[in-house]
């Protein structure tokens, strides 16, 4: 194709001696009807197409790389492609040396009008005497190419992650089981000697009223016999197991997405019957708990059950933040699209520099904390089709706010094509 454009060129070129200007302007319309097609079809593709020197000064360009880059060509004639395209420059030898392809490609990243993953594609242009005398350039946006294949490859590894996760925790929780009951058989063993010690101790105290040095360490120990010790011990035992079973079931929950089964319920009665298995708690804790419950709250799609971990979580967070005296202020409300509830307490409060990884896994701010429970609200309330807010001032408290849609989140569909 290239040689009969040439070699027409060439026969008008030699003829141009011989041509009137009646003939030079219909030569002269033929060229620019020609390159208003070629023009308009590259400018009708979603591809980027540049074309620039051996200066890698711009010659020309077509729409895409507006689209692209936010490279106007009109202005941009002249000026180094460089301003658009990081750290390209035209190399006849890159060519030369890759003579047994016909492109060389590039890679590049572009945050302007908006962040997107480029790869292009540089051809060679021929110039006199057969040396190239620049480049044209075709940009192809493949960002959501990347993005699909940055999926898959996450998919594939959570998913070999969550299975060794799981069975991990399998095979930690059977033991963790076993020594929750034999320690729980020690304690009423270790039980049995404080009774029989504590009365022993009463009788001998009853039959002699004399005191000696040691018999004052005893009553003044309160009767703290060794066994009483062993008691001790056992229960702070149990009770880190019970915090590690804990971890275990927040973490097994924050790998295994399961689907909500949506059922009209109200929020309020899920609030509801959340406080009643917390309340103790609150209580042992000495924390104020109040609730401001919208009368008119409407029923909502949900799975009841998911909706009662994520309160569990976030007012075990509340908890956890607030000292002696703390107040918890659970509300609800309703918008034409939604319903929400607010939890907030009056809590340290988290810093501006912690809120932006507050919702990755196995990142906490406590001492004790498995960094999992928020993570497993944020996977519920996404599979609601809902969304959380959160709100923060350091010295003041937190204030988790969540939205659910009134209307049961359904797959899209594709339609049905129109047959005659």
């Amino acid at each position: 194709m290239a040689d009969r454009k040439s070699s027409f060129l060439d026969k008008v070129l030699g003829r141009l001696d011989r041509l009137d200007s009646q003939g030079i302007q219909v030569l002269l319309k033929r060229f620019s009807k020609e390159r208003l097609f070629f023009e308009t079809l590259l400018n009708s593709i979603e591809d980027g197409v540049i074309v620039i020197d051996d200066q890698d000064r711009i010659v020309w360009g077509n729409e895409g790389v507006t689209r692209l880059l936010g490279l106007n060509p009109q202005t941009a004639v002249g000026k180094p492609v460089s301003e658009w395209i990081p750290d390209y420059h035209f190399s006849q030898t890159d060519f030369e040396n890759n003579k047994g392809n016909t492109s060389i490609h590039h890679e590049f990243e572009v945050n302007y009008p908006r962040p997107r993953f480029i790869r292009m594609y540089s051809k060679p242009l021929p110039g006199e005497n057969g040396e190239d005398k620049g480049a044209t350039l075709f940009l192809h946006d493949a960002t959501e190419a990347r993005r699909k294949t940055f999926e898959a490859i996450e998919s594939e590894r959570s998913q070999a992650l969550s299975l060794l996760a799981a069975s991990v925790a399998h095979e930690i929780g059977n033991p963790l089981n076993a020594l929750h009951i034999h320690l729980q058989l020690m304690e009423r063993e270790v039980r049995k000697l404080v009774s029989s010690e504590t009365n022993a101790f009463s009788a001998k105290k009853r039959t002699t009223r004399k005191k000696t040095s040691s018999s004052k360490r005893d009553s003044g120990s309160s009767g703290k016999t060794p066994s009483y010790k062993l008691e001790n011990y056992l229960s702070i035992a149990k009770g880190e197991i019970k915090r590690l079973d804990y971890i275990i079931t927040q973490f097994l929950q924050s790998i295994r997405s399961t689907q909500p089964k949506f059922q009209s319920a109200s929020l309020n009665n899920a609030i509801r019957e959340t406080l009643e298995v917390l309340g103790p708690e609150l209580k042992n804790r000495k924390l104020k708990f109040r609730t401001r419950l919208d009368k008119q709250l409407p029923e909502a799609p949900m799975d009841t059950s998911q909706i009662k971990q994520v309160l569990v979580n976030l007012i075990k967070n509340a908890m956890q933040a607030m000292t002696v005296g703390g107040i918890l202020l659970i509300e609800t409300g309703s918008r034409p699209e939604s319903v929400w509830i607010n939890i907030s307490d009056t809590g340290g409060g988290i810093a501006s520099e912690k809120i932006n990884r507050i919702f990755e896994p196995f990142y906490t701010t406590k001492e004790k904390g498995s960094g999992l429970g928020l993570m497993v609200v944020q996977r519920i309330i996404q599979d609601h089709a809902g969304r959380i807010e959160l709100k923060s001032d350091v010295g003041k408290g937190t204030s988790f706010r969540i939205w659910l849609p009134l209307k049961e989140p359904k797959p899209r569909l594709l339609e049905a094509p129109l047959t005659s």
